[in-house]
């Protein structure tokens, strides 16, 4: 069953002003539909078709590195859209706010570290807010289109937030200020839809 790019779950021009339309209807049509494209290439006529993608990611180095770097860039992008949103914004509530507190000592440290994370990834990739194999809450980092799912992670664990650090990203609005970019994201982070992967984490 081969995959596939999903719609946005809004408009393209929904996260204006921190994103901007013209970002996402190339990072959503072009670049995550090429990841898509080019997965589907790459597990064609292996194991992998019958697997899913959670599944390809956790034993991620059976596979050559068009099934780490594809599979990965088709997952993260997956969870990237479903974690902003137009009207977002504002702090976690509930056990994840509770969870954050107990991890990090604040919201506002929370975010810092994802900011840190996210400012010093040298080159591509990624930070991560993850349920660990512990069950405890990380911030993390990764490069290019790798995550926390895969075997080859430094630190493993189950992503529920993830800033995209790509230039791809932000580039057209915010150039080389990707501290800017990290700081804009929170106006447009969809808490309700994180609480809801932290409680499937768990």
């Amino acid at each position: 069953m081969a995959f596939q790019l999903e719609a946005l779950p809004y408009g393209s021009d929904a996260l204006e002003p921190h994103i901007d339309k013209e970002t996402m209807e190339i990072h959503h049509g072009r670049h995550h539909q090429a990841y898509v494209d080019n997965l589907n290439k790459a597990i064609a006529g292996t194991d992998a078709e019958n697997k899913s993608l959670e599944d390809i990611l956790r034993q991620v180095s059976n596979y050559g590195p068009g099934v780490r770097n594809n599979g990965g860039g088709h997952f993260n992008h997956q969870l990237f859209w479903s974690v902003l949103g137009p009207n977002a914004g504002g702090t976690p509530t509930g056990e994840l706010a509770e969870a954050i507190d107990a991890a990090f000592g604040s919201f506002d440290e929370l975010k810092k570290k994802l900011q840190e994370a996210g400012a010093t990834r040298f080159g591509s990739g990624w930070s991560w807010l993850i349920v660990g194999e512990d069950g405890k809450l990380a911030v993390t980092s990764t490069p290019n289109q790798d995550n926390p799912l895969m075997d080859v992670a430094e630190v493993k664990g189950t992503p529920i937030f993830g800033i995209d650090v790509w230039e791809h990203a932000y580039y057209l609005k915010y150039q080389n200020k990707r501290p800017a970019y990290l700081e804009a994201i929170f106006n447009v982070v969809n808490w309700d839809a994180v609480a809801k992967r932290y409680q499937e984490a768990k």
